[in-house]
């Protein structure tokens, strides 16, 4: 019977591997061929034995591991009889395939997720598999998320799709949304994000896949917010979020999915096909941007387009209608538009003044048929856009005023109104008289302010800007330019319109609002002002503009006055070929005696006049005649100036007085937007200083080490924690800085230990603390320290400089070669040699506090990695190295990294055998800018050092012996007690014997001592330590 069994297993092993044999030819065998297996397994005995057959039979695919077309083709087919069976088969199918998915080979387990996601999916919803079954299959592929091939992964996350939105699975949900994250993977994100169902819990975690690096992954996730999330069920902030980002993007495929996306879907069907109603969807007046580019979008693809019976001219009635006693209509022939009415044919126009402006130019550049073709289509779309636009200038002005007056809720569509008025032809001398008319309306129009509770006046807006907003301004201004195009013409007219503001101003009889009106406008001027000498001889003389209104108005007693002057000063001073002496007075004194508010925008004005005429010029205006930045060495270290005990009138240096703005945190914060404080001011200005240093040559290069130890200091302090646009501000700058220029890792090198000393607690004057506080102090200085290390190791950008053949053609960009401009100062070499001499400039009896410096500078310089290329350094290296194992000799673990690195240096030496001299030394440490000998770190003892009188123990003894013996007979021994002057060799020869023989003989107390004294050394070992947190204290 059994023989029986088995020849019938056989025959149908050899049928079923024909049909399959068959289906990887094709799929339209399929069909056929899943008739065929029914009628083998209609014919078996039963289903465990036809089962056992068909496991078999497929046993060979679980070991292909190409992904070749036949054999995808047999697995379709496998899994679609699979899905076909809804019976025992289906059950015993899938614990054969949890098998395999749980194996050891990679190809095993893929070939199993893959046919289980397959069966999956084709599956119907009425199938019936046991719950058991079920459970199973979905730990198993929860497990196999983790897997570490990525096809496994993408197949598990393909079967769990299938159960994600079911509530009693809803740990799958939240497997899959921690994994997004992390996942490596560009396909296994791209099938996650697939397979997430629409809700609250997965919107922003889909929306955030628009910025994955994948092109593929971005264009899933807006097929995903397509066609699951409807346009209502977004907040307002993620609609804008996604256009903006899809519109923007740098894929061409990408920006499409986003086109379509907002065309087919949100334009068509929530908002049938009008493009006022979408962007009512996205909050024109808060995301200004995105509605714009959504209008630029739409306008290119021709989906939006004004017909000729659309015209703004609906919105201004042609019937006059008048007012009992009262002869003005304007307000009433007026219907409002609303913003996105407003911003909608402001995008029209532009469009179709661009489009009928291309055309032109292409008529121009052709000839023929061609060119009379695109004149025609020029001429239509100008008649297009006339028609649109109102009928007179009279309606236009009419049209503003009335959105102007009918308050803050139409101060949007009042702007997009106004930048129409670049589309409108002036060239008439009565319109022009007619415009000119309405800019200086505009222009005297006074700041909106309400009245507290206490009576006082408020302004409205940001009180620095024509009408408290800055893009109100900058339409104003475009529009008064577009009036008064002629040369000087514009600066005629707001300086006379100056003038007039300013005269209450001059008679004191102004109050504080009239005094921000004259000012905003004056900063409006000199904001848009081509140049300083179209401004002299009109109507505002410059000096008396300087003299009767801003410098009055930076002393005025109201706070917001103050700001507004001496922003206008600082447009006065970078309008100037020299900044004037009382200019830079009243901003110095700002800075220092001004309330936060004021001190900032003072902060602000000097570091934009500093990087505009140079420092040097700044102090000269304060008759700093001789000016040399020569900084001293312990600049760093010396007290900073107090701002609080200087009226800013002092020989104080620009960047002197800057720099003690760092550090007067606590002079309070400026509650405003930004959360600005001085020393964010203050460190972006440094940062674009040190990024672009090679454009301020007036900056000495010896101050950029200092500026950068500060820069160092501030973004690793405790106190910046809060001020985050300061935080994200240095870190880009970290990030590009030492990358950009040789120089600059010249630079930071100088910086590395001056900004270590400068963060390291109990030295250098820096404060202490309790344990705690001292702990916290040193993790951060040596994260700095590591960080720092890292910029160093950094490559520098390869800069591609393009070249002109004989002809003056461009060619393709050379790359310059930067191995060419490392050198020993800009190097890791020379970062090391800066601090074995820091190390060994400090004395032997240490503080506490100077052992853990020491300590945690030279596991900083265990991580540095010398060339092979500079055999000076590495031999100087070893030199310092050996007066360095003496410094740290309590620290076993130290000396033992130490050690190691010696050995890599000895490896790196060609000439190991030769000593470097004197007069090398002192050329590397000239190179360096380093005041150190070689000659003052050899220890010279007159007298032998007395024995220890503890007894010693036997054990060790063997130890110390064996140790001294092998320290007497290496040549690193030898090196480190004989003088590296030849001269002095052979002058005192006497005097040198006697002291090598002195040095070997205490050569074996050096151990001795490190043996002993085990708990000292455990204690010194420590970064925090007991002691030196009492010192401290």
């Amino acid at each position: 019977m059994a023989t029986t069994n088995g020849d019938e297993e056989k025959q149908s092993m050899q049928v079923i591997a024909k049909i399959l044999d068959e289906s990887r030819t094709s799929y339209a065998t399929h069909n056929r061929k899943l008739k065929d297996l029914r009628a083998v397994r209609s014919k078996s005995p039963s289903t465990a034995q036809f089962s056992s057959a068909f496991f078999k039979t497929l046993t060979p695919l679980f070991t292909v591991q190409h992904r070749t077309s036949s054999a995808e083709r047999v697995v379709r087919f496998v899994s679609a009889f699979a899905a076909t069976n809804n019976d025992e088969f289906l059950d015993d199918f899938l614990k054969f395939l949890l098998v395999a998915a749980m194996a050891a080979n990679k190809t095993a387990r893929f070939r199993a997720c893959q046919i289980i996601s397959e069966i999956i999916m084709r599956l119907p919803d009425d199938t019936e598999v046991s719950d058991e079954v079920w459970d199973e299959v979905i730990e198993c592929m929860k497990v196999k998320v983790g897997d570490k091939v990525s096809v496994i992964r993408t197949f598990a996350v393909r079967s769990l799709s299938r159960f994600v939105n079911d509530l009693d699975n809803s740990d799958i949900l939240d497997l899959l949304l921690e994994v997004l994250p992390l996942e490596q993977n560009a396909d296994v994100r791209k099938t996650i994000v697939l397979s997430l169902p629409p809700s609250n819990a997965t919107s922003q975690a889909i929306i955030d896949c628009t910025l994955d690096v994948s092109e593929s992954v971005r264009k899933a996730a807006y097929c995903v917010l397509a066609n699951k999330f409807p346009l209502q069920s977004l907040s307002i902030k993620h609609r804008t979020m996604i256009l903006k980002r899809g519109l923007a993007d740098r894929s061409e495929a990408v920006s499409k999915e986003c086109l379509k996306l907002m065309k087919d879907h949100w334009l068509a069907k929530h908002c049938n096909g009008n493009p006022i109603e979408l962007l009512k969807y996205l909050d024109v007046e808060t995301y200004e941007l995105v509605g714009e580019s959504v209008m630029a979008a739409l306008l290119k693809e021709g989906l939006v387009k004004p017909s000729d019976g659309q015209s703004m001219r609906e919105y201004i009635s042609s019937a006059d209608v008048e007012t009992e006693g009262d002869s003005s209509h304007c307000t009433q022939r007026i219907q409002l538009m609303e913003a996105e009415v407003a911003l909608y044919w402001k995008a029209a126009c532009r469009h179709l003044q661009m489009e009928a402006e291309a055309k032109g130019s292409d008529a121009a550049a052709t000839m023929g048929t061609e060119a009379a073709v695109y004149a025609a289509e020029a001429s239509d779309t100008n008649d297009l856009l006339e028609r649109i636009l109102p009928a007179t200038l009279s309606d236009y002005v009419d049209l503003v005023k009335t959105h102007i007056d009918a308050g803050a809720n139409y101060r949007f569509a009042s702007r997009q109104l106004l930048l129409l008025g670049e589309m409108l032809d002036f060239s008439d001398a009565t319109i022009r008289k007619v415009a000119s008319a309405f800019v200086q309306d505009l222009l005297h129009r006074p700041l909106d302010y309400e009245v507290d509770d206490d009576g006082n006046k408020v302004v409205i807006g940001d009180g620095i800007n024509l009408g408290g907003d800055k893009d109100w301004a900058d339409a104003v201004s475009r529009l008064a330019r577009k009036v008064h195009a002629a040369t000087g013409e514009f600066e005629e007219i707001m300086t006379g319109a100056v003038k007039e503001l300013a005269l209450p101003c001059r008679e004191r009889t102004a109050d504080f609002i009239q005094w921000m009106h004259s000012l905003a406008v004056t900063g409006l001027l000199l904001e848009n002002a081509k140049s300083f000498h179209l401004i002299r001889g009109k109507p505002a003389e410059s000096a008396e503009l300087l003299h009767s209104l801003l410098l009055p108005g930076a002393k005025h007693v109201h706070l917001d006055v103050q700001r507004v002057a001496i922003r206008c000063l600082g447009l006065f001073g970078l309008l100037e070929n020299k900044p004037s002496g009382e200019l830079v007075k009243q901003l110095r004194l700002s800075f220092v005696k001004g309330c936060p508010t004021v001190s900032i925008m003072a902060g602000k004005v000097l570091i934009d006049l500093g990087m505009w005429h140079g420092p040097q010029e700044v102090d000269k205006a304060m008759g700093q005649k001789d000016i040399s930045f020569q900084p001293r060495n312990d600049k760093m270290t010396s007290s900073p100036i107090n701002l609080s005990e200087t009226d800013g009138d002092l020989n104080v240096e620009l960047l002197d007085l800057l720099c003690a703005g760092l550090v007067a945190s606590d002079r309070g914060k400026y509650s405003g937007d930004e959360n600005e404080s001085i020393e964010a001011v203050i460190g972006e200005g440094f940062a674009k200083v040190l990024l672009l240093s090679e454009k301020y040559p007036s900056i000495p290069a010896s101050l950029h080490s200092l500026l950068l130890a500060k820069l160092i200091n501030l973004y690793f302090s405790n106190e910046s924690k809060d001020l985050q646009r300061l935080k994200q501000c240095l870190s880009i700058f970290f990030e590009h800085y030492a990358s950009l220029s040789a120089n600059h890792k010249r630079c930071l090198s100088k910086a590395f230990v001056p900004a270590l000393r400068s963060m390291w607690p109990g030295i250098n004057g820096n404060a202490g603390g309790s344990s705690l506080v001292v702990s916290n102090k040193r993790k951060r200085a040596v994260q700095a320290s590591k960080f720092l290390l890292q910029m160093m190791q950094a490559p520098v950008y390869a800069k591609e400089t393009e070249v002109e053949d004989e002809n003056g053609i461009r060619n393709m960009p050379e790359t310059s070669d930067v191995s060419e401009q490392s050198s020993l100062e800009c190097g890791e070499e020379g970062l090391a040699i800066r601090i074995a001499v820091e190390v060994l400039g400090i004395h032997m009896k240490k503080t506490p506090a100077e052992r853990s410096f020491v300590s945690a500078l030279c596991r900083i310089l265990v991580l540095i990695q010398f060339r092979l290329s500079e055999q000076g350094a590495i031999k100087l290296m070893r030199r310092l190295l050996n007066h360095i194992f003496e410094s740290v000799s309590t620290e076993r673990d130290l000396v033992k990294e130490l050690k190691r690195m010696s050995d890599r240096l000895t490896g790196l030496d060609k000439h190991p055998d030769e000593e470097l001299s004197q007069d090398e030394a002192n050329l590397i440490f000239g190179r360096l800018e380093l005041d150190f000998s070689l000659d003052a770190q050899v220890p010279v003892l007159q007298t032998p050092a007395p024995c220890s009188t503890r007894p010693t123990r036997s054990r060790r003894k063997a130890k110390r012996d064996e140790t001294s013996s092998d320290e007497e007979d290496s040549p690193t021994s030898a090196q480190y007690v004989v003088p590296s002057n030849p001269g002095s060799i052979s002058t005192r020869s006497e005097r040198a014997s006697k002291t090598a023989a002195l040095t070997k003989m205490t050569a074996s107390i050096i151990p001795t001592k490190i043996d002993e004294d085990d708990n000292e050394e455990e204690e010194s070992s420590e970064v925090t330590s007991e002691e030196d947190s009492d010192e401290s204290d």
